[in-house]
């Protein structure tokens, strides 16, 4: 199990995840389509290449979503019981088709759960970040996760 239980964190704990993502036009696309998001910046090439960004500007949902897929790896697989909820999110600077993303994950508080003895919740920082080093993406997710039997 890839995961850490509630035990095994501190607070500050800092990862640098190893899986990077360069971010396609079909993963764009699909994205797109599968969430019926039809904001012609993510989906008209001609009318993005007329916007501010002169291109395509990559979806911001599939944005935070990769963020936290590539965090769930090394965070939660196998440990988690339940999400709780996304605060603070931010997007600073657009995402292009062709950037490649890496993630970043930091521990910010740790809560025994009140309700469920087996478990606690663990608050990540997470932050995605392009290939020029610039965040594109920011969040505080709480997630309820296992303790060691």
């Amino acid at each position: 199990m890839a995961g850490r239980f509630f035990d095994d964190w501190t607070v500050g704990d800092r990862i640098e995840h190893e899986i990077r993502r360069t971010v396609t036009e079909t993963d764009n696309l699909l994205f797109s389509v599968m969430t019926h998001n039809p904001q012609p910046l993510h989906i008209d090439a001609e009318a993005a290449r007329d916007s501010e960004f002169g291109q395509i500007l990559v979806n911001g949902t599939y944005t935070f979503a990769l963020m936290v897929g590539l965090s769930v790896g090394d965070t939660t697989l196998g440990t988690l019981v339940a999400n709780l909820g996304y605060d603070r999110l931010v997007m600073p600077k657009p995402v292009f088709i062709g950037d490649t993303m890496r993630a970043t994950s930091e521990v910010i508080a740790l809560k025994e759960s009140q309700s469920r003895p087996n478990a606690g919740i663990v608050t990540f920082r997470h932050e995605l970040i392009n290939q020029r080093g610039e965040t594109v993406c920011a969040c505080e997710r709480s997630a309820l996760v296992k303790r060691r039997a």
